[in-house]
């Protein structure tokens, strides 16, 4: 009889000690692998990321001094008080050699491609084409020549920031 009580008594502990472990391991696990060394630092907000347009695609067509460009860009567009309000052609210096004022947003055209010009550009000239943000400023943009074509440029985030100011400016827009 004894043999059998302390198998009994086996059992019984072997369910206690389970049901203990079950119990506690998961939260000392979960403390000691939780567990920061360092104080408490007040939680930061990630800064936002400002809206961007993005030129997508720049195509070519024309002649040597008076080519034109067709632009796609894609932006995230909500109506007048954020949108893809221009794109512009820059040379290499940062001169502002043309721009394409867009009059409305693009909420439900998304990309959208416009043309411009004639852009007085001989066909080796390096050129840079970016797209503005009427909330964000400048995205990416897309650089080279009209004869070699246009692939994604990898430029200073300053670069020719001055001619954002440069006329012509929108003065409204449509929808």
């Amino acid at each position: 009889m004894s043999d059998l009580r302390a198998r009994s008594r086996r059992r019984r502990l072997t369910r206690l000690t389970t049901f203990v472990v079950a119990l506690v391991l998961p939260a000392a696990a979960t403390a000691s692998v939780c567990a920061d060394p360092t104080p408490a630092q007040p939680a930061v907000a990630p800064a936002a990321v400002a809206p961007i347009a993005v030129v997508e695609s720049v195509a070519v067509s024309g002649q040597p001094g008076a080519y034109i460009l067709h632009v796609t860009i894609r932006s995230p567009d909500t109506g007048c008080g954020q949108y893809a309000d221009w794109w512009e052609v820059i040379s290499a210096e940062g001169d502002l050699v043309y721009r394409r004022v867009l009059l409305h947003s693009h909420v439900n055209e998304q990309p959208f491609t416009r043309s411009g010009g004639p852009i007085s550009a001989e066909s080796a000239t390096e050129l840079i084409v970016r797209g503005h943000m009427s909330t964000g400023g400048y995205g990416p943009a897309m650089g080279g020549t009209p004869t070699t074509g246009f692939a994604p440029a990898d430029l200073p985030t300053d670069f020719a920031r001055s001619v954002e100011l440069v006329s012509p400016l929108p003065l409204s827009c449509a929808f």
